[in-house]
């Protein structure tokens, strides 16, 4: 499926182009290409482009901006292949190539987060600036969360796991959790594939293997991580203020009273600080935490 029928589909005029060998990947490109590097951003698992509908157009007034939905989520192709954070770090780097864009300012969220972090380590030369909320593998490798998460590779229940999942994503207080709570489940009834089923589970495998911190120290890029002062799942909060300590020249700013999805529950807050960020300047030292 290209497009959404039965869901919220984005504002913004959506695309597609081929990858490695003719995946399609959805994505959407606005915003001035002015000489600024573009501002790229990378959902979460199980997301698609829509989870940034409410940012894009703050940073859209300055820069250039592309979303795209990652390989087996949204609205792109679900290929029925083995899926790894190396294979995502791939089709971002064969996208960016695929539009000509040879440097950029990354972020995202979670599983987006993750990335950030991972194509900053590998391809320092092409990424600014890193920004990464909440970001997954901030903690050491988790073996018996591993072994659970092969358990499920094979078993698929994806909606218990994606229920019990999703109670971690907004804070009980946030108007529009049960809104979103609804629209994702819907959004998923609609994309379920094998593609998608097989991204899922690899990518909880994935997760649960592989750590961010033994790449943080390498990170030279100025980075913004950025915390929900709620989010309390797989102890986030003491790894994000560990990986801040190991990187280099990163700043860690903290949202009180919000939780894992920060470009849902503080929008204009999450868009203000990463400008900042973006424009060299320095973000509250009362707000930040180490």
């Amino acid at each position: 499926m290209r497009r959404p029928r039965t869901v919220r589909q984005t504002t913004f005029p959506q695309h597609d182009l081929e990858v490695l060998g003719g995946m399609r990947l959805r994505y959407v490109d606005v915003g001035p290409n002015n000489g600024k590097p573009p501002l790229v951003l990378l959902h979460g698992l199980a997301s698609r482009i829509e989870e940034y509908d409410d940012i894009i157009p703050a940073f859209a007034k300055e820069r250039r901006v592309l979303v795209l939905d990652l390989p087996g989520n949204g609205y792109s192709d679900h290929p029925d292949r083995p899926y790894t954070l190396e294979f995502f770090e791939d089709s971002v780097l064969a996208f960016l190539d695929a539009l000509d864009v040879h440097e950029a300012v990354l972020g995202g969220g979670s599983l987006g987060g993750n990335l950030t972090i991972r194509l900053g380590h590998r391809a320092p030369e092409r990424f600014t600036h890193l920004a990464a909320w909440a970001p997954a593998g901030v903690w050491n490798r988790l073996p018996h969360f591993e072994l659970l998460a092969r358990i499920f590779q094979v078993l698929k229940p994806f909606w218990p796991v994606m229920w019990v999942q999703s109670r971690f994503w907004y804070r009980p207080e946030w108007p529009g959790r049960e809104r979103a709570l609804s629209e994702a489940f819907a959004h998923y009834k609609e994309i379920m594939s094998r593609g998608f089923l097989r991204m899922y589970f690899d990518l909880g495998v994935e997760q649960a293997k592989w750590s961010l911190f033994p790449l943080a120290p390498k990170i030279k890029q100025p980075t913004l991580i950025l915390w929900g002062d709620q989010d309390h799942a797989l102890d986030m909060g003491n790894g994000v203020k560990k990986l801040a300590k190991l990187m280099p020249n990163a700043l860690l700013h903290v949202f009180p009273g919000a939780r894992h999805s920060l470009a849902n529950e503080v929008p204009d807050e999450l868009c203000a600080k990463v400008a900042e960020f973006m424009a060299g300047g320095q973000v509250a030292a009362s707000a930040t935490a180490a």
